[in-house]
């Protein structure tokens, strides 16, 4: 009984410590808008080759690269921590840890286009549209994975082992489908929204490498920052989180020559 007692106390113990160390560790944030060099690319049509009476209806245009006309913000470019050395985990993550991740395929196209994900965490794959779609993910270091998605159907799926980079998504039934999902061992990621815009709270504080990447520049290399041209060897540099502040990198101009 008293052996019994005794690891139920050291366990709460381990449980107070590794939320004290949590706690006692200093975290910042990153913020960064990521802009066109140039004049914004007009939407390209997609040719549709099946279920031309369905999808033939949407006019889908080509997201390989999508560009805000009006601020030539670039949506859609990926921010992660490279973890070479092991972050600390704010506890405000823990909750997400838990929430489920959608990626639907809806109106002859993957929602979103980027979907990220932790490690262990619930990725639910859906089709709302009335025809059936395959959800094929390519990953290079947990098994992929192909399964055909029934109209209304949803599935669950989980990768318990962090990619590199980028996982590519497609509908081999329907070639012009496209997604990439992000898998990661920490939360410290984002994806540019409509304005180019991505803010990633409470990193630990301290100088972390990080790597920037989009999908038809791949690594997103050559940039101007605070009006100087810098090189980010294959898309990473290293980044001072402040500790109780933000690190904001402002306008983030991509060299358009990337896109070619």
């Amino acid at each position: 009984m008293m052996k019994r007692i005794l690891l139920v106390v050291i366990g709460l113990l381990g449980v107070q410590l590794s939320a004290g160390l949590a706690w006692g560790q200093q975290w910042g944030h990153l913020s960064a808008r990521f802009v066109f060099d140039g004049t914004p690319p007009k939407p390209v049509p997609t040719v549709v080759t099946k279920d031309q009476a369905v999808c033939g209806k949407f006019k889908l245009v080509d997201e390989t690269l999508v560009v805000n006309s009006k601020n030539k913000g670039i949506a859609n470019v990926i921010v992660f921590l490279r973890d070479t050395k092991k972050p600390a985990i704010h506890p405000d993550y823990e909750k997400s840890l838990k929430e489920k991740v959608l990626l639907n395929n809806i109106n002859c196209r993957f929602e979103p286009r980027v979907a990220l994900i932790r490690t262990g965490q619930a990725l639910v794959l859906g089709n709302k549209d009335p025809v059936g779609h395959n959800t094929k993910i390519d990953t290079f270091f947990n098994p992929g994975v192909n399964p055909l998605i029934p109209s209304g159907a949803q599935l669950d799926q989980k990768f318990m082992i962090e990619e590199r980079l980028p996982a590519r998504v497609s509908c081999s039934i329907h070639p012009w489908m496209g997604a990439w999902l992000v898998i990661r061992s920490n939360p410290y990621f984002a994806a540019s929204d409509a304005d180019g815009k991505i803010h990633i709270k409470n990193i630990p504080a301290g100088t972390w490498e990080f790597q920037f990447w989009q999908e038809k520049s791949g690594y997103v290399r050559s940039v101007t920052v605070g009006g100087k041209k810098t090189e980010w060897k294959r898309g990473r540099v290293d980044l001072k989180i402040p500790s109780g502040k933000t690190l904001d990198l402002g306008d983030v101009v991509v060299d358009k020559k990337l896109f070619q």
